[in-house]
Formats: C-alpha cells, sequence, structure tokens
C-alpha cells in the first residue's frame, strides 16, 4: 500500500466555502508541506492543475532541491501542450530529480475552462486526442524517433535528445470515468485513478477497466482519490468533519452545484449524484463522507473515522486492488502530520518514515518531564514510537 499526499496550489483552509480560516498558499507553505510529507514517510504528492492553481510544473520543479525522496504526480494536459514538449518536459524533471516524476494525465472535464485555454473538442474527442498525444509521448520517451500524423496531432521527426531516469518513462497515472476515458486507459496508462466513490461503484469500475486492459493484452495498477479525517476516536472525526463545512450555507452551495452541472465529466458527475447538494445525506457509505463535494470539485469525498477504522475502510479498497491512496486534508501542513501519526501505524507503507539513525539522540518520545524524565509508553502504542534510541559517540 502506497499513501501520497496533496500540495494544494489552489488555496487552504480550516473551513471550506468561506474565507474564515482561510490560508494564503506560498512557496514558503507549499515548501512546509512537501517537506513534511517527505519526512513521514508519503510515497508522493499530487499536485493539482487548471486555471484556479498555481501552474504544477513551475511548483513541483522548486521542491526538488528542498526535498530527497518524495515522487511528484505532476499533470500533462493534452490539448494544451505539445506531445514532444510535454515529452522533454517530462524528461528533464525526472533527471533533475532523479527519477521522481509521476505523470498525471488530466484531459479535462470543464468545456468552458477548457476553451479559454484555446482547445474546443467535445468530451469523446478530447478523449480521441488523449489517445494521440500519448501514443506520441511513450514512444519519444522511450527513445523511438516518431512520425504521426492522426485527426488531432501531427508530429515529424518528433524525438527527445536526453532521456529519462526511468525506464521507458515515468508511470502514468490517469483517470476517465466515460467509455472514452476507460479506453485511452486500457491502451496506455499505467495506474488508473478513481475518485473516492462507494467500495461497491469502485469495484464495478476497477473490473471494466481490468476487462478492457486485458483484451489488449495489458495490465493496470489502480488507485484512489480522497480526502481524510482521522481523529483519536470516531466521535471526535465526525465532529471536525461536521465542522468543517460549518460555515458553509446553502447558497454557497446551490451555486457551486450549479457549475459542477455545467461540466461534461462523467466522474465529476458522479461525485454530485453520491450527495445530490443535500447536506443531510452525507455519508454515503460506512465512514465514506461526501461534504466536501458540496463545493469542492473532483475529489469530494472523505475517509472519516478512528485510525482503526480508517484502515479497515482503506484495506476494504486495497481488497478491491487499490494500491495507492492520494488523500488531503485541511489544513493541508497540520492534516498530514495528524494522517502519518494515526493512521500509519496501521498500515503496510510501502514507504517507510525517513530514518534518524545518524542523530547522536533520537528523542521519538515526546517532550521530557520536569525536564529530567522519559515519558511512559502510551498503552497499546508500538515501542519503537515511543521508546528513545541511544547512538554511541
Amino acid at each position: 500500500m502506497e499513501v501520497f499526499w496533496f500540495i494544494p496550489t489552489h488555496g487552504d483552509s480550516r473551513y471550506i466555502g468561506t474565507t474564515k480560516g482561510a490560508r494564503a498558499v506560498d512557496y514558503g507553505y507549499m515548501k512546509q508541506i512537501a517537506q513534511a510529507a517527505d519526512q513521514l514517510g508519503y510515497g508522493g504528492v499530487l499536485l493539482p492543475t487548471g486555471r484556479s492553481c498555481e501552474d504544477a510544473w513551475v511548483v513541483a520543479s522548486s521542491l526538488i532541491p528542498v526535498t530527497e525522496r518524495l515522487k511528484f504526480l505532476v499533470a500533462v494536459r493534452p490539448g494544451l501542450m505539445s506531445p514532444t514538449l510535454s515529452a522533454r518536459m517530462a524528461s528533464t524533471f525526472d533527471r533533475l530529480s532523479d527519477g521522481r516524476l509521476l505523470i498525471n494525465v488530466v484531459t479535462g472535464g470543464d468545456a468552458k475552462e477548457l476553451e479559454a485555454e484555446g482547445l474546443f473538442l467535445e468530451h469523446d474527442d478530447r478523449y480521441k486526442l488523449t489517445d494521440e498525444f500519448l501514443h506520441i509521448w511513450r514512444k519519444e520517451l522511450a527513445g523511438e524517433q516518431v512520425d504521426f500524423t492522426g485527426e488531432h496531432l501531427k508530429v515529424k521527426g518528433g524525438k527527445i535528445v536526453y532521456p529519462p531516469i526511468q525506464a521507458p518513462y515515468p508511470p502514468i497515472y490517469f483517470g476517465g470515468s466515460s467509455p472514452a476515458g476507460i479506453e485511452v486507459a486500457a491502451d496506455h496508462v499505467d495506474v488508473y485513478l478513481t475518485w473516492g466513490e462507494p467500495p461497491a461503484q469502485v469495484a464495478e469500475k476497477i473490473k471494466t477497466v481490468r476487462e478492457a486492459a486485458a483484451k489488449r493484452g495489458r495490465t493496470v495498477k489502480f488507485g484512489i482519490r480522497l480526502h481524510v479525517i482521522v481523529r483519536e476516536t470516531t466521535e471526535e472525526a465526525w465532529a471536525d468533519a461536521n465542522r468543517l463545512i460549518s460555515h458553509l450555507d446553502d447558497e454557497t452551495i446551490a451555486s457551486a452545484q450549479k457549475i459542477f452541472a455545467t461540466m461534461d465529466s462523467v466522474g465529476q458527475r458522479r461525485m454530485a449524484e453520491l450527495h445530490k447538494g443535500d447536506r443531510t445525506k452525507l455519508e454515503i457509505s460506512p465512514n465514506l463522507w461526501a461534504g466536501i463535494g458540496l463545493v469542492r470539485g473532483g475529489a469530494g469525498t472523505a475517509l472519516v473515522g478512528d485510525p482503526e477504522t480508517v484502515a479497515a475502510r482503506m484495506k476494504e479498497y486495497a481488497y478491491l486492488g487499490i494500491e495507492t491512496f492520494i488523500f488531503s486534508g485541511y489544513p493541508h501542513l497540520e492534516e498530514a502530520y495528524r494522517t502519518a501519526e494515526l493512521l500509519f501505524p496501521h498500515l503496510p507503507l510501502k514507504t517507510k518514515k525517513r530514518s534518524t539513525e545518524s542523530a547522536n539522540y533520537v528523542s521519538p518520545f515526546g517532550e521530557l518531564i520536569a525536564n529530567t524524565e522519559l515519558p511512559k509508553p502510551a498503552k497499546g502504542g508500538r515501542s519503537d514510537d515511543n521508546q528513545p534510541v541511544k547512538v554511541s559517540g
């Protein structure tokens, strides 16, 4: 199991749908979140894309030198970027980061936003363009020279000079719930992403993608994008979930839902259908809460509960085939710590917390009592979380 975190390049807050508790996002804040994720043992971070966000490639590039192991899931936008230029950007980033790039292919679900960017294509045509884009992109990064003429793209003599570190190319992540999106996934992607729908719906989607990939002789891995609200007790978790939307009024919800209804994204429509804008029916599956989706586009659900319960829900998804969990929480800096400290001990994680063995005196035991005594280990706590380690010298 691998857990990623999120860099909120579109803003952060203690509450959603209001300026109360709002937090500006600047470089210093994004660096804090990235370094926290790196040190705490998250496998990577997702950087969002779109006109509401700071540019993902610029932000991710700026975070390379201030992190050590953290991977960056960064978007390429077929139709907004040349496949050859995008391949060159990916290769450069992968080399400069020593192989820490992951690619998030975003075809786009808001036609008005895409028109503002200069792309005027209907839904299924965008996925046809994405298919052509990835055909070119994958071949160039694999070291081939590409001559290609398609319905939407044409390249003559396309190639890159410097290869990426990850062979044949950085892993491709992609989410698309429509039949056209699933066809692209089956042909090209390494990890198929779904938003946090109830397990039965996720199982159905995984089955469909697996079957489509198998017809092409391919296998695909799976990931899920969720928020998380984990607390020491279930009661605390639900109280904080309700607190997150406590300043959200009905007018704001209605306005957001009206905007979402204009989008042609099947995934966004599936998210909206989970709650239908009704704040009285937000627990759509045990411990799966749709409150964030009342006003937030994209991922709109959160796992809510105590550490044991959230871990159990994650393992239910893992049983279906989910290997990567991309989490976020408000505000993102504090929740990165809270999630790692409470939840990680209950998970079979692929990425471990950064070692501190080089320190002369390691102190994972909290604050000393009366400046002289070590606090007692918590009942039921793991011994490696509560005992100091002395290193000679």
